[in-house]
């Protein structure tokens, strides 16, 4: 069987790493019945494809959520000015050109003739207002807080005056809560869920609340109408189910595969496996705010007691490397220091120092997939071993994200993909990220402080030593307890061509087509 690798040249490549994303809150529904429509006829299989996913979008606006659920729905709807390469490089993309005008001003040329779902004509115009209505959602405020002011020059060029000097701009330009909408429908108040109209390859036709969404290929897509004209997005929770519908025949595209059905899809002949090297790692999130584990005592005995290695085994069937520190070890800004690996014998002397808040300890670990749920098994074998008791908790992922995110727990198994460690570090340790993907809820102006001086440093060799800094402080913070950093897979049927996936995760559909 033909098999795609990218794992070793990921690796190989891992130095030249320079340049997100990833889950919070919202909500969507279907459009109302005289909106949303069944097919009228079977869709033929050269310009359709079923694609099999594991949960349901929060919502189909670019704003509002920063799910990796929502991120695959609102590639195909919208587009932003620049988008993430296969190398997770910012590239233009409704942009034709820009330029620095000094550290804190930019000027863009749109491409000109790009049309939005409704036939209306994107302009400058249309990017001031998606701007600033972004800059109006809390949950994606570090993508969105550094634009101070967007200014448009004429009906195909703008500038964007930042707060600071920011060293992620453009990368953050190429996350879709930066999505560019018409701005007459911002202005009227449009449900983006509801009716998402934007520039993407593909227009929205319905949403079934817990069985599929549906589109088609956007005709006069500015970059070339898609090759498969219809696809349908299935939600299936279960791991098994999802590969069983591939190999029935029901479905020709796993999104979300289960690692332990690894060797059994790439034994089949008739079908594809790619697979890569998440820069995404799965923690266990411990909320800083619940008594006991405000103590970082019982953190670090948490993260002590945890056999990585044994969780990997029982949750990924081996695909993943332990990770002990509290960023991504594969990206540029890492740092070990203060990492703590497993020690069981550490972890009991962290609870005596702990004192009485080790003594009673409640712990439930909410998850949201079989992944999460079998990882969690594992840790809760290891922390009796220490003589902490916890449960496992499951819940599907609407209700995860908004339980998380509320501070509505105790733990729970969770992760965060993005392209840059200075994204990771605003988004997971941030104190102004709280209420969106700062879900242990950590607040250290020391840190803080870091995070911001790197944003603020346009020097890449001067920000990675600073981001190496607040790695070291947060690995001694120990917020949460590092597992692993996992090894990603996509399945299709053999015949699929044009399937690339960055590091990160990022799919670009338009580029598929079917074998002739």
């Amino acid at each position: 069987m033909k098999k795609r690798t990218r794992l070793g040249a990921f690796f190989c490549a891992l130095g030249l790493i320079f340049s997100l994303l990833a889950g919070c809150s919202g909500g969507g529904e279907p459009l109302p019945p005289s909106q949303a429509h069944e097919p009228e006829e079977p869709m033929a299989r050269e310009d359709s494809i079923v694609i099999a996913t594991m949960s349901e979008p929060p919502s189909l606006s670019p704003t509002g959520h920063s799910s990796i659920a929502g991120d695959y729905m609102n590639l195909l709807t919208y587009s932003t000015l620049f988008r993430l390469d296969m190398e997770m490089n910012p590239q233009p993309h409704l942009v034709e050109e820009y330029q620095a005008v000094s550290d804190t001003l930019w000027r863009f040329r749109l491409r000109e003739g790009v049309q939005f779902h409704d036939g209306t004509t994107l302009t400058a115009q249309d990017v001031k207002a998606s701007l600033e209505w972004a800059k109006s959602f809390p949950q994606v405020k570090r993508h969105t807080d550094s634009v101070q002011e967007v200014r448009v020059v004429d009906a195909y060029t703008f500038e964007i005056q930042t707060a600071w000097p920011s060293a992620t701009l453009i990368t953050d330009l190429s996350f879709h809560a930066n999505s560019i909408l018409p701005k007459h429908l911002i202005d009227s108040g449009n449900d983006f869920s509801k009716n998402p109209v934007g520039s993407g390859p593909y227009r929205f036709r319905t949403w079934v609340l817990g069985d599929r969404l549906e589109f088609e290929a956007f005709a006069d897509y500015f970059l070339g109408e898609p090759a498969i004209s219809h696809m349908v997005w299935k939600i299936i929770p279960e791991g098994e189910a999802r590969t069983a519908a591939l190999e029935n025949g029901d479905v020709d595209f796993l999104m979300d595969v289960e690692n332990t059905d690894y060797q059994r899809l790439t034994q089949n002949e008739e079908m594809e496996v790619t697979q890569w090297l998440s820069t995404g790692p799965t923690w266990l999130m411990l909320n800083n705010e619940v008594s006991g584990l405000s103590n970082i005592w019982v953190r670090r005995a948490i993260s002590a007691a945890i056999d990585r290695e044994a969780v990997i085994a029982q949750a990924l069937g081996g695909l993943g490397q332990a990770a002990i520190g509290q960023a991504p070890f594969n990206l540029p800004g890492y740092s070990q220091e203060n990492a703590q690996g497993y020690d069981p014998q550490l972890a009991r002397e962290y609870l005596q120092k702990a004192g009485a808040d080790g003594e009673n300890i409640q712990l439930s670990i909410i998850c949201s997939s079989d992944t999460k749920r079998r990882a969690a098994q594992v840790i809760v074998e290891n922390l009796a071993e220490i003589g902490i008791e916890a449960q496992v908790e499951s819940m599907d992922l609407a209700t995860y994200l908004a339980t998380t995110t509320q501070g509505n727990y105790t733990g729970a198994i969770g992760g965060y993909t993005t392209s840059t460690m200075l994204g990771y570090m605003t988004a997971v340790f941030h104190s102004k990220s709280i209420g969106s993907t700062n879900k242990t809820f950590l607040r250290n102006e020391e840190l803080d402080a870091l995070i911001d001086q790197a944003q603020e440093t346009t020097d890449r060799a001067q920000r990675l030593a600073i981001l190496e800094k607040a790695c070291a402080l947060a690995n001694s913070l120990c917020t949460q307890a590092p597992l692993y950093q996992p090894v990603e897979l996509r399945a299709y049927k053999k015949g699929l061509q044009g399937v690339e996936v960055n590091p990160s995760g990022k799919l670009y559909f338009e580029n598929i087509s079917w074998a002739g």
